[in-house]
């Protein structure tokens, strides 16, 4: 992939997006450039697969989807890879998910990387109509629920250890901080 990135010329379309080999780091395509970042910690991961486990039942109970690092076309041209998804039932084969089956967008926050998560891309999935959006701190497993009001977020509620985040949309889930983050 390294020889197909640097030897590119001009902005990515979507089509040279989506040909690049897979690789251990995120690619995502922001308005025809590729950000890069390295693959996920073991700590980050493992908050994915508690978070996830917690969530998938819940996404099947209401006839929805939870995936997770998939390609999601927000518009033309912008694909992030969110960390999980619950979306409408997809084509599981299909390259990508459109951003009017996603319901819920969460990101675990990496360090490295929080500016992104916090700023562009809550601009970027509440633009494209994304109605939820769940942010999980790596260190405490704090969590911050977003609601999409227009086309911004404004923060439905703020989840510390000890207190408990209870989902009622899209999907019934109950997740408490000290279940994702020992």
């Amino acid at each position: 992939m390294t020889a197909a990135v640097f030897g590119h010329d001009g902005p990515w379309t979507e089509e040279e997006y989506l040909s690049l080999d897979e690789t251990s780091q995120r690619v995502e395509l922001f308005d025809g450039s590729l950000h890069v970042t390295p693959a996920p910690t073991p700590r980050h991961q493992r908050i994915s697969r508690k978070l996830g486990n917690i969530l998938e039942p819940a996404a099947e109970q209401a006839g929805l989807e939870l995936l997770e690092a998939v390609n999601v076309r927000l518009r033309p041209g912008r694909i992030p890879i969110p960390d999980l998804v619950i979306t409408d039932p997809v084509n599981l084969d299909e390259p990508m998910i459109e951003a009017d089956e996603v319901h819920l967008v969460c990101e675990i926050i990496s360090p490295s990387n929080a500016s992104t998560d916090k700023v562009l891309k809550m601009h970027y999935y509440a633009a494209a109509g994304i109605g939820w959006y769940l942010l999980v701190e790596q260190k405490t497993g704090a969590l911050r629920l977003y609601r999409r009001r227009g086309r911004h977020y404004t923060e439905h509620s703020a989840t510390k250890r000890g207190e408990a985040l209870r989902l009622l949309e899209p999907v019934r889930a109950t997740i408490r901080p000290e279940d994702l983050v020992p």
